[in-house]
């Protein structure tokens, strides 16, 4: 099972307001990420830029429409991800309560969203789904090649 643990945005997040290298928030999520990248349940995990540097696309009618970042409501908004693959939904709730206050533990610590991500599985037999499947197999391959070559160097 797949989850996303979802950093919301605070003002100080979307104003670009970076942690240095010597905050201890830097080294806590350092740690964490390494505690679950050694228990093998690591995916990826990124922070992402102010809203400012983006963009959303809205469609209506059969129509796109991109509107270019800033977007007015940071509580709504991402500032970064983690996301695990676990056995359970418990486990998945036993690493979430392990994550650092994003935004460090003095002031507006920010808050976590978890959420299990959908599986092929879910979808049951329905047609199209093969296509889905293939491309997943292409991708584990792919993801298999550049972890083997990156142990060869």
């Amino acid at each position: 099972m797949r989850f996303m643990i979802i950093v919301r945005a605070t003002a100080q997040s979307e104003a670009g307001i970076m942690h240095g290298p010597d905050d201890p928030i830097i080294a806590e999520m350092a740690d964490y990420h390494a505690e679950l990248a050694h228990a093998g349940v690591l995916l990826e995990g990124n922070g992402l830029k102010p809203s400012r540097d983006g963009w959303r696309i809205s469609y209506r009618d059969g129509q796109r429409t991109v509107i270019d970042g800033p977007f007015a409501e940071s509580k709504e908004l991402i500032a970064g991800y983690t996301l695990i693959q676990v056995r359970s939904r418990e486990e998945a709730m036993e690493w979430a309560r392990r994550f650092p206050a994003p935004f460090g533990k003095n002031g507006d610590g920010g808050m976590i969203e978890v959420r299990p991500l959908y599986e092929i599985e879910d979808f049951g037999e329905q047609p199209g789904l093969a296509k889905f499947n293939e491309l997943e197999a292409q991708l584990k391959a792919q993801k298999a090649e550049k972890a083997e070559k990156a142990a060869e160097r």
